[in-house]
């Protein structure tokens, strides 16, 4: 099974900017929203669904498929744009999220929409799942690769750590977590909330290959996601060194637009910066 998008760079680079768009007009139209980690990570979701990851719109249940677990399960505004530009369903949708009985709830849930896996938002739980499935896969002997994205914040969990410690010691080298580095969440900075440095040495130490890559440098995602999906013998985690808020000025690194959403004039500043 291939991915059906494989995008040349330059495309996925229009698609970054088209998805940003998404975002902050998503939230705008909810009033409510986590612009902040959805701007962050819009580069390896971009990277991961146009190019890396195998996986079908018109199938999304096939058992040839890679899985992509949101750990952190709050930016459902940058993986509802991505499945929407993807195919998985009509884009017009995305201006119902949030809205009463919309399938775009404030987190993902399995079943309302294609391309979901799992419900997801309470913190600490995706690597735990994602190495549940990468687990079974290994067991049945099936190529499938399991992708899950983090926030760096999340990291604080103890949960998170038990599933580091359970994916290295079944050796799941099909497991990749996607590290969104911006050092905010929503009570401040990372470091000074509860600090996660060292990180590359924190996860080498449970056993893991690190790939650290530029999280906005399209070239440098796709080789970071090269490395660590051909790597063999240990799962894999690539460290992406990102901006919350990224392409929009009065968002970037502004830990208040965690969770909230642009105003009407906001939203004009932002569409005008990421024409």
């Amino acid at each position: 099974m291939e991915n059906p998008h494989k995008f040349t760079v330059e495309q996925m680079l229009a698609m970054a900017k088209e998805i940003r768009r998404d975002i902050v007009k998503m939230t705008h139209a909810a009033g409510s929203g986590h612009p902040g980690g959805s701007l962050s990570a819009v580069e390896l979701m971009v990277a991961l669904y146009f190019s890396v990851m195998r996986h079908d719109p018109k199938n999304p249940a096939s058992p040839e498929r890679d899985f992509f677990i949101l750990s952190k399960g709050h930016v459902t505004p940058v993986f509802y744009a991505t499945l929407a530009e993807a195919g998985y369903f009509d884009k017009e949708m995305l201006w119902t999220f949030r809205k009463f009985s919309s399938p775009l709830q404030g987190h993902p849930a399995k079943d309302k929409l294609p391309g979901i896996e799992v419900g997801t938002g309470s913190l600490g739980q995706g690597l735990s799942i994602a190495s549940g499935i990468a687990l079974a896969t290994k067991v049945n002997k099936e190529d499938n690769r399991v992708f899950s994205l983090l926030g760096d914040g999340e990291t604080q969990e103890g949960q998170i750590w038990e599933a580091i410690m359970t994916a290295a010691h079944y050796k799941l080298d099909n497991l990749t977590a996607l590290l969104d580095y911006n050092n905010l969440q929503i009570d401040g900075v990372v470091e000074e909330v509860m600090g996660i440095a060292p990180v590359r040495e924190k996860w080498e130490s449970f056993n893991w290959h690190v790939v650290e890559c530029d999280g906005h440098d399209l070239k440098d995602v796709l080789r970071a996601y090269d490395e660590a999906v051909n790597f063999k013998g240990k799962p894999s985690v690539i460290v992406a060194k990102t901006i919350k808020g990224k392409g929009v000025s009065y968002m970037e690194n502004v830990a208040g637009w965690h969770g909230k959403a642009p105003n009407e004039e906001e939203l004009e500043i932002a569409l005008n910066e990421l024409a």
